[in-house]
């Protein structure tokens, strides 16, 4: 008699000391659970093995990306159970208890064992990233992590951020705004926080497809410097910057920003783009910009951020986005990030917390990739779509649960003599 589903469910049940909020559907057509939940489905018992060899958050990554395990119904519903009863749990640090030792988790491997099978462990996904060598954050090892994440096609990313192609947190006035007006009054708010003028030289440090360039060049005049580890990037950008005929105001090179030497610049754009920097060069990555600034120069630095750990030293790069998404990234936390601008020279005169707007941002793309799920596939591989809608979704429920934030911070190369050059109502932004 087909009885895995219920199998499974008594052993999650077991291991978590609690009810499984979501129904099970195995691989036997057996279903066990809460009639009426989300339904996750385990399609092959090689998930079983993948978690028997890899336990926790890479082992469920692996078989979600194989299309061994998936989500029927609400995919948000479903993560939202899940994180409550297991990310968000706290209780006993991961090492507290061996698990050699534990009779407990013996029982359970011994059960996925005979549900799964006690063969070698499959094979990860092809879009695993595993080739990173050398010690982190070089030029080339950064390298090889921007082309991982960006480098999968244009045509992929033209349908999960629609015609704006901004991969960053939009602005939204009102929730019921289209992605296109809020990613463009996102653009323009930056600029404006940039004072930016007619003639005005702006570097966009990690400019993507062009998109923030384009704005400060044409509605504002500027003469931008836009910089990109992705070649496919820039052959995109340069494309679009010259269909709207301002080859002669922007510039857009495949370079590391440790390599940038022709400032001085009016101001600096950064969306996005430090997380890649990682915490062992967040402070080389804030006096080389600094020392690109004019005096009286404007930085807006645009940032995801994590909530800080009492012990800072247990932060660990979360294992799925690591391996997956975005390899090396790190999130600091704001503090952290303000007080490695400052000790560059910056002074901080404006923090603006955006958290819920990129949850907003984050279901859009969502839609976008799953209302062209076919062509979605086609235009990359299986296993990636399923990548980006898994941490796409996740994400926007970390942001609205304050799980993670984004802020946009705007500081100045403030002269000796002091004079900020900034207004005295700040937020009027003139």
């Amino acid at each position: 008699m087909a009885q895995a589903a219920l199998r499974l469910t008594a052993l999650a049940e077991a291991l978590l000391g609690e009810a499984l909020p979501v129904r099970i559907r195995a691989w036997d057509g057996s279903e066990a659970g809460p009639p009426g939940a989300p339904v996750l489905v385990v399609r092959h018992r090689r998930a079983l093995r993948r978690l028997l060899w890899k336990p926790g958050e890479l082992g469920l990554a692996r078989a979600w990306v194989a299309g061994e395990i998936d989500v029927e119904g609400d995919l948000y519903g479903a993560l939202g159970r899940l994180a409550g009863l297991i990310w968000e749990r706290g209780g006993e640090p991961k090492d507290s208890v061996h698990p050699v030792l534990d009779p407990r988790l013996r029982a359970a491997a011994k059960e996925l064992v005979r549900l799964g099978g006690a063969l070698p462990p499959p094979a990860p996904p092809a879009e695993e990233m595993r080739r990173r060598t050398g010690r982190l954050h070089t030029r080339r090892r950064d390298k090889e992590a921007i082309s991982h994440h960006y480098d999968v096609g244009n045509d992929f990313y033209e349908l999960v951020l629609g015609p704006s192609m901004v991969y960053s947190c939009a602005y939204w006035e009102t929730p019921d705004a289209t992605l296109e007006d809020a990613q463009r009054d996102k653009l323009d708010l930056v600029c404006r926080k940039l004072g930016l003028q007619e003639g005005d030289r702006l570097l966009d440090v990690g400019c993507g497809w062009g998109s923030m360039a384009i704005h400060a060049a044409r509605e504002y005049g500027a003469r931008v410097v836009g910089i990109t580890l992705s070649r496919e990037q820039a052959a995109y950008a340069r494309k679009r910057i010259a269909e709207e005929g301002l080859t002669d105001r922007i510039e857009i090179r495949v370079q590391d920003y440790r390599d940038v030497k022709d400032g001085p610049f009016d101001a600096i754009s950064s969306i996005g783009m430090a997380e890649h920097v990682g915490s062992v060069r967040y402070a080389e990555y804030a006096d080389i910009l600094h020392g690109l600034l004019k005096d009286g120069g404007r930085l807006l630095n645009h940032q995801i951020a994590r909530r800080p750990e009492r012990d800072e030293s247990a932060y660990e790069i979360d294992e799925f986005i690591d391996k997956y998404v975005f390899p090396d990234g790190e999130l600091a936390p704001l503090g952290h990030t303000l007080a490695a601008l400052e000790e560059a020279g910056f002074e901080a005169r404006d923090v603006e917390p955006i958290r819920e707007h990129y949850a907003l941002t984050l279901r859009q793309w969502v839609a976008n990739l799953e209302a062209d799920w076919r062509r979605a596939v086609g235009l990359t591989s299986p296993g990636r779509a399923r990548i980006w809608r898994l941490y796409m979704a996740a994400s926007a429920l970390s942001f609205e649960r304050n799980r993670i934030g984004v802020n946009q911070i705007l500081a100045v190369k403030t002269p000796e003599g002091g004079a900020s050059g900034m207004p005295l109502r700040a937020r009027s932004w003139n």
